[in-house]
């Protein structure tokens, strides 16, 4: 059931970047991640396709999704941002909200005043040595950071794995760049960096992850960034 849910935010992400960015995925680093992607969750090549062109208006099905962001906070005060792409808005905007209050001390409230707007690239070489920082700067990222497995199961064991942090309008030119010298990119997406932490102890930390679980369970939430290491 769990590999059934992934399949299906995978095919959904597949339409979304086809109706933001286009069909081609050589000038639409966000599609092309999310079909690298579909292919490693063994996605069929006609349900694929099928998404491209749902995403992008061809054909007789068009995607009518609506993009909704959810501003609040799981318990402990942890600042959160939900990101949900549904196809009823009135079914699905008080379905969040019940698990907000389900998560007892989780609430809404705006706070995206605690997060920088970023675009995000995960990457990974295959040499582990791989000057990460020189990467950056040629591709014209801003930051970066090591990524391991353990942080996301797209990267090889042995690889070197990075978090590219970018502009918005950098993106697309920044996974072009990794793409084109090495790299292979599994993450291409506008996303939020939380600008402080809150400290936590192993216990409240515990809780927490369990109210990020059921968000993350809901079939309609897509992303959820969270000011938790």
């Amino acid at each position: 059931m769990k590999k059934a849910k992934a399949t299906g935010k995978v095919v959904r992400e597949i339409m979304v970047a086809a109706k933001l960015g286009g069909a081609d995925p050589d000038s639409n680093a966000r599609l092309a991640a999310a079909v690298e992607k579909a292919r490693k969750e063994s996605v069929s090549r006609d349900v694929i396709e099928r998404a491209i062109k749902k995403g992008s208006g061809q054909g007789e099905e068009k995607l009518v999704m609506e993009h909704i962001v959810f501003e609040g906070y799981a318990p402990h005060k942890v600042p959160i941002i939900v990101e949900v792409l549904t196809d009823n808005t009135n079914r699905t905007a008080p379905e969040i909200r019940v698990l907000f209050r389900a998560g007892q001390l989780g609430s809404a409230g705006s706070n995206k005043f605690l997060f920088d707007a970023v675009g995000l690239v995960e990457a990974h070489h295959p040499e582990a040595g791989t000057d990460l920082e020189a990467a950056a700067i040629e591709a014209g990222a801003n930051e970066v950071e090591p990524l391991t497995q353990d942080q996301n199961d797209d990267i090889p064991e042995g690889a070197a794995g990075a978090r590219f942090i970018a502009d918005r309008t950098a993106l697309h030119a920044v996974s072009k760049w990794l793409s084109q010298h090495g790299w292979a990119v599994v993450t291409s997406e506008p996303g939020y960096v939380p600008k402080i932490y809150p400290q936590l102890t192993d216990e409240q930390r515990a809780v927490v992850g369990e109210f990020l679980q059921a968000l993350e369970d809901h079939d309609d939430v897509h992303r959820i960034w969270a000011a938790l290491k």
